[in-house]
């Protein structure tokens, strides 16, 4: 299995991070929701340094809720909404130390085809379908993991382009990345438009 580098926060450390550590990887996917990727992506590297240097999901795991919510809200904060996604990251955690030893990359070792490995992130707190689908993509392209099928689980995701944090690596296939996710935005608006003025 291969790990390439990621680039993807603008922030040394926060990158190196989401290369050497699964459980990183997994939590700055589990944020990537209405914020910018470099955002949510960060997000574990901000977590690590507000505990005091250390990405430990067995500490937020056993955390208070409302102490974890307040170390995501101090300023500035996590995500957007910190509250709902401390919860949520905190809910993954708690899942990893009980199911995964405490290792994301156990949710996906074993996995001996693209539609195991999807269903076993869809079991995760807060992974629905295109989430999924996206991260299946993210660890075949930046952790080598490709089981059989994995294409077809990633679907338009696991094809060549700029379709998704999946194919960021450097500031120009973010800013297509980018440019792609607007233009889907804009369709996917114009269609709810005219099928309100249809209706």
């Amino acid at each position: 299995m291969t790990s390439r580098r990621i680039w993807l926060t603008g922030d040394d450390a926060a990158d190196d991070l989401l290369t050497t550590d699964d459980n990183a990887l997994l939590l700055g996917m589990v944020l990537d929701q209405q914020v910018a990727m470099e955002k949510a992506f960060a997000g574990p590297a901000v977590i690590a340094e507000r505990m005091g240097g250390r990405l430990d999901v067995a500490a937020i795991a056993a955390m208070e809720e409302d102490a974890f919510i307040a170390l995501c809200s101090e300023r500035p904060a996590v995500h957007r909404f910190p509250g709902a996604m401390a919860k949520r990251v905190r809910q993954v955690c708690q899942v990893l130390v009980e199911e995964f030893d405490g290792d994301a990359a156990n949710v996906w070792r074993d996995a001996t085809t693209g539609a195991g490995l999807k269903r076993a992130l869809l079991a995760l707190p807060g992974f629905g379908e295109e989430k999924a689908t996206i991260f299946v993509a993210v660890l075949a392209k930046h952790r080598g993991v490709t089981p059989t099928g994995w294409e077809e689980a990633a679907g338009p995701f696991g094809q060549d382009g700029f379709r998704s944090v999946a194919d960021v690596v450097d500031e120009e296939s973010l800013a297509r990345v980018r440019e792609s996710k607007r233009a889907v935005k804009a369709t996917k608006k114009a269609a709810k438009a005219e099928q309100a003025a249809a209706g």
